[in-house]
């Protein structure tokens, strides 16, 4: 049996483990989950979809917390530390309370005949799992990965699984439709379960999977819904569900246009567990307050205007440039921009070329990545030009692009940092060496 003294020296050998990176299928980690014996005796709610994920299980998580319930929440990519995928309580867990359970996932493997390699996302998140299973919580929150039928997190059996958005993302392992992606995204669904969906317009595969299996469908439109409250500017809002109506609430602390559908199917999942999870208007109330989630059309306080979003896909971009045309008036916007090799580069570039002036492309630290010159070749084939109302320039990390845009915007002007994790996580870390 393999074992390291380090998490990071763990999570160093996993990264190259597997042959592959993502391996679609179940049947390797299920050998390792039956070995390990994981199981639940309390509410398990999973989260997919393609955009508003992370949100979702963060404003679950806030509610839950101040209910006074004990929750695990695991979500993921991370932007800093690996400890911020698995958080106990709202707190990250500590390198020392997830090594165990790193040694647990690998012995519990490597008992197996012929022992199954895992992928670094199956073998994190069965220890994530098998942390939260020990810790004995009254409610886990996880976030899907990619998909969800052939998803590592879909070896649980949810009381409870929403899907946020479905739209055109990881066409490779997908399918290139709504209609195939939304049947990827419906495979955690459950027999007699709640199953909900806050897409506004849920393909039919989804809707006909559900009712195959028998699920209990909450639907956006039919089962629940949010109002703006006439003449309260914008300040509350209600929730109507099946059987109980929440009215004045405030807008969650999370910013953005898409938080209230986030928020409705967050208060869908808790109407359809309230006789295992029962929480009061006032545990909304606080939970909304207070839900906090870096790098979700974040803005940092001070000037330059500085937003951060991780965003990286046509659907999310849409949503970005209407969240920054919200945000009133600036002379110049400045965008720090690396992507994904995979990612619809151009389609991501087509809702936010009317928001950005100057743009500043970066390299990122993996193979993945589409190089700053690709980006550059899709901007000028959108007629980005330069010259003193706009301009491309390559940079070759994510910091040499943020510090380019600081020096060159004024106090008025905004920075938009998007298109990845990783161009985010780059200036988050950036920003972080600064402060000290």
């Amino acid at each position: 049996m393999t074992s390291f003294p380090t998490l990071d020296a763990w999570l160093t050998h996993l990264e190259t483990a597997h042959p592959v990176g993502i391996d679609m299928g179940l049947a390797r980690i299920s050998r390792v989950r039956d070995a390990l014996q994981l199981s639940f005796a309390c509410p398990v709610i999973t989260v997919g979809g393609t955009n508003g994920k992370g949100s979702t299980c963060a404003i679950l998580e806030s509610i839950l917390l101040r209910a006074g319930y004990t929750v695990g929440c695991h979500t993921s990519p991370h932007l800093l530390s690996f400890n911020e995928r698995a958080r106990v309580n709202g707190e990250n867990a500590s390198d020392a309370d997830l090594l165990p359970h790193f040694e647990a996932v690998e012995k519990a493997r490597s008992s197996l005949a012929e022992p199954p390699s895992l992928t670094y996302f199956e073998f994190t998140t069965l220890a994530i799992m098998h942390l939260f299973a020990s810790r004995g919580l009254d409610a886990v929150i996880m976030e899907v990965g990619l998909g969800g039928r052939l998803d590592a997190v879909n070896i649980l059996d949810a009381d409870c699984a929403i899907i946020t958005s479905i739209d055109i993302d990881h066409t490779e392992y997908l399918g290139d439709t709504r209609d195939k992606i939304a049947f990827e995204k419906a495979g955690i669904f459950r027999a007699g379960k709640p199953a909900i969906c806050a897409d506004p317009l849920a393909p039919q595969t989804l809707i006909d999977h559900a009712n195959a299996i028998g699920a209990d469908l909450w639907l956006a439109g039919r089962d629940f819904r949010y109002e703006g409250q006439a003449g309260s500017e914008r300040q509350q809002w209600n929730y109507i569900g099946r059987t109980m109506r929440r009215s004045a609430l405030a807008y969650p602390a999370l910013r953005g246009a898409n938080q209230l559908l986030n928020t409705s199917a967050a208060l869908a999942g808790l109407e359809a567990l309230r006789d295992r999870l029962p929480v009061s208007a006032q545990d909304i109330r606080l939970g909304l307050a207070n839900v906090e989630l870096p790098g979700r059309f974040q803005v940092l306080p001070g000037k330059p205007s500085i937003v951060l979003d991780v965003g990286h896909n046509p659907h999310a971009a849409a949503v970005l440039a209407q969240n920054l045309g919200n945000m009133g008036y600036f002379p110049y916007t400045y965008a720090v921009f690396g992507s994904m090799r995979d990612k619809n580069i151009a389609g991501v570039l087509t809702h936010l070329k009317g928001e950005v002036d100057h743009w500043c492309v970066t390299d990122l630290p993996t193979p993945r990545a589409a190089s700053a010159a690709e980006l550059e070749a899709v901007l000028r084939d959108a007629d980005v030009v330069d010259g003193p109302a706009s301009s491309v320039t390559r940079f070759a990390s994510p910091s040499e692009a943020f510090q380019d845009a600081l020096k060159r915007a004024s106090d008025n002007d905004r920075i938009v940092v998007f298109g990845s994790f990783f161009t985010v996580a780059g200036v988050m870390a950036y920003r972080k060496s600064q402060q000290h």
